[in-house]
């Protein structure tokens, strides 16, 4: 075993690097000596996730890339060798979670076809991106931000569920081809109101499929946590019955994964509050 920082010093890229999880993840890992490019579909979110690294004392560059779009995604690989001379990680975190049953097809349907073009072509074209790059340096690590709604198929997430099983597979299937040169890590969070994602829901009671019988006893969590009464134990993550994951712990999880010798891989991380309501 070794006592070295193996964050210390990588060229990590994040998408989805505007704001919230990726922001996190930004920050988190320019703390430990990481140097970050911050892609995202809004220029001045990644300019100001790049700022706040730099004026922690990190280093960090903003590139404006839209991960549906291929050549964005081939320029932002570009970017990152330009400023840094290599691509250590890439992690694919844009995405989004409209939630909602097939029966709410006339206002869910464009919603679910942006969800098909970011979560599912968003991270292959992530990943074809830095492909060649990390063959070419003898190494490299990609790491897909998927889901517990892509483990089973659940009623309300039909197709979010199937965007996220479907990076599974993509990502299984890469770690497979590149074995020895290219190490794969899939991270699926469960339910963390802080990442914003519940932004993107298209029916509310959607949620339904992954909490079952719990979904009473979950809405008045929503509530309470929403009019600032959740009970102090609920949100301490000391106490078993921590219910609302805090996104930082998730980050933590994607760093755990890269804090590694180049020769151990973590491939499937999940993280979720003790106390939680998911049932997957």
């Amino acid at each position: 075993m070794t006592d070295r920082d193996h964050v210390n010093g990588k060229i990590i890229i994040v998408t989805g690097g505007g704001g919230g999880f990726g922001r996190l993840i930004s920050q988190q890992a320019s703390e430990r000596g990481a140097k970050m490019v911050c892609a995202d579909i809004n220029q001045a979110a990644a300019e100001e996730t790049a700022a706040l690294v730099r004026s922690a004392g990190g280093e960090a560059i903003a590139v404006k890339a839209d991960v549906t779009s291929a050549e964005d995604m081939a320029a932002l690989a570009s970017a990152a060798v330009d400023a840094f001379g290599r691509i250590d990680v890439m992690i694919n975190n844009a995405g989004i979670m409209p939630l909602a049953f097939f029966a709410d097809h006339k206002e869910a349907l464009g919603a679910w076809h942006r969800c098909i073009d970011i979560n599912f072509r968003g991270v292959l074209n992530g990943m074809v991106a830095v492909h060649d790059q990390m063959l070419v340096q003898g190494r490299g690590h990609i790491i897909n931000i998927s889901s517990i709604y892509g483990n089973f198929p659940v009623v309300g997430a039909g197709v979010y569920g199937a965007t996220k099983a479907a990076v599974n597979f993509l990502s299984e299937s890469l770690r497979m081809e590149s074995r020895g040169r290219i190490k794969v890590t899939i991270v699926k969070p469960t339910g963390v109101p802080g990442t914003g994602l519940g932004a993107g829901v298209v029916n509310p009671a959607a949620v339904v499929g992954i909490v079952g019988q719990n979904i009473m006893e979950f809405g008045a969590t929503l509530e309470a946590l929403r009019e600032g009464k959740l009970d102090g134990q609920a949100l301490d993550p000391d106490n078993i019955d921590y219910l609302v994951l805090d996104p930082a712990f998730i980050a933590h999880e994607v760093l755990h994964a890269i804090d590694q010798p180049w020769g151990v891989s973590v491939g499937e991380v999940t993280v979720r509050a003790a106390g939680d309501h998911y049932l997957l």
